[in-house]
């Protein structure tokens, strides 16, 4: 349940995002306007709460935002996120970018239980959509110059155009790897330091940079995120394999038979034992999937991933720690990262 700190937060972030997006909101792109707006659940069939998602990236950057600044006793908190509210936008409309064009990537045809954008108008339109997402995040970065000095916003500018980058990199590796049996344990974490982590570090490091942070407590945050993600990715690995269906929403059966060379298996491979033989020989099928992960699970992939993703936690919330954040904020931003890492099984 949130906070009315963090409800406030997401109300803010919901108007702001529709602000944004509304920049296609003519008459001559309005049919292209419901499209972005379709993706980012707010109208078609199944619209709402279930179909926006979360919005845990901005809800991470506001939080940082207030729990790290300075401002917080003087002015009290809602002036000092407030002003941060369009890069909250920004960061999720990369967010929903990357997802818009990673399911053309992978022909995924259902995302949170609606049809996506490029099963509903073809690929080439999806496109279209995901790269106005992408452009418009760029625009809303802008807006921070109403509030804030040209030279953060230059810096937080930096920081999310770098982010994008190292998205770029990481879903390169993960599309290069597939049908590769020679990765190793190493191949790993720069694939996810790109996919998952390079966003979560942004939300942090951004948000520490606008509460007017010194230096060395906007790397503590952008650590804090950096490992948040790594723990945050190979807990989904777990559950990608191990997880029950009904606590997780998704197919435990899904990342075997898709291939993902997910954290367990890759600690399979290097063990080149009878999980590694079978994986050599070809896609996984429904039916075998149940017997593979008892294998994996046999030859010691689940509790490797298992104490791996402790440690990254333990990385993470010691990080955030040493930030020391502050105030009502704090505490929601640590109740956040809490309830990201200990989802259960």
């Amino acid at each position: 349940m949130a906070s009315n700190l963090q409800q406030t937060m997401l109300d803010a972030i919901e108007t702001e995002l529709q602000q944004q997006v509304a920049r296609l909101d003519s008459p001559r792109t309005k049919n292209f306007h419901e499209m972005l707006t379709y993706h980012m659940g707010w109208s078609g069939e199944g619209a709402g709460p279930q179909a926006t998602g979360k919005r845990i990236r901005p809800l991470l950057t506001l939080l940082s935002v207030s729990s790290s600044s300075k401002e917080e006793k003087q002015q009290g908190i809602i002036m000092n996120w407030l002003r941060a509210v369009s890069v909250a936008a920004s960061i999720e409309l990369v967010h929903n970018f990357s997802l818009v064009h990673d399911d053309i990537q992978d022909n995924s045809e259902y995302r949170r239980g609606r049809k996506t954008a490029w099963v509903k108008w073809g690929s080439p339109m999806a496109i279209n959509v995901g790269d106005a997402l992408f452009v418009i995040a760029n625009q809303a970065v802008l807006d921070l110059q109403k509030h804030y000095p040209a030279e953060m916003v230059v810096r937080a500018a930096g920081i999310l155009s770098n982010c994008c980058l190292e998205l770029t990199q990481g879903q390169y590796l993960d599309m290069s790897y597939e049908e590769r049996t020679d990765l190793t344990i190493d191949d790993y974490w720069p694939m996810i330091g790109g996919k998952t982590s390079a966003l979560l570090s942004a939300c942090t490091q951004i948000g520490a940079l606008l509460g007017y942070a010194q230096n060395e407590k906007v790397e503590l945050y952008r650590l804090f995120g950096y490992h948040l993600g790594l723990a945050f990715q190979v807990q989904d690995d777990i559950l990608g394999i191990w997880g029950d269906e009904m606590l997780t929403g998704k197919s435990a059966a899904s990342d075997l038979v898709e291939g993902k060379n997910s954290l367990p298996v890759l600690f399979g491979l290097e063990k080149n034992g009878e999980f590694a033989k079978r994986w050599k020989q070809g896609p996984i099928t429904e039916d075998e999937v149940a017997d593979v992960a008892k294998l994996l699970e046999r030859e010691g992939g689940k509790i490797y991933a298992e104490q791996v993703s402790e440690s990254e936690t333990q990385k993470a919330l010691d990080y955030l720690d040493q930030a020391d954040p502050q105030g009502e904020a704090g505490e929601a931003l640590l109740g956040l990262a809490n309830m990201l890492l200990k989802r259960k099984q």
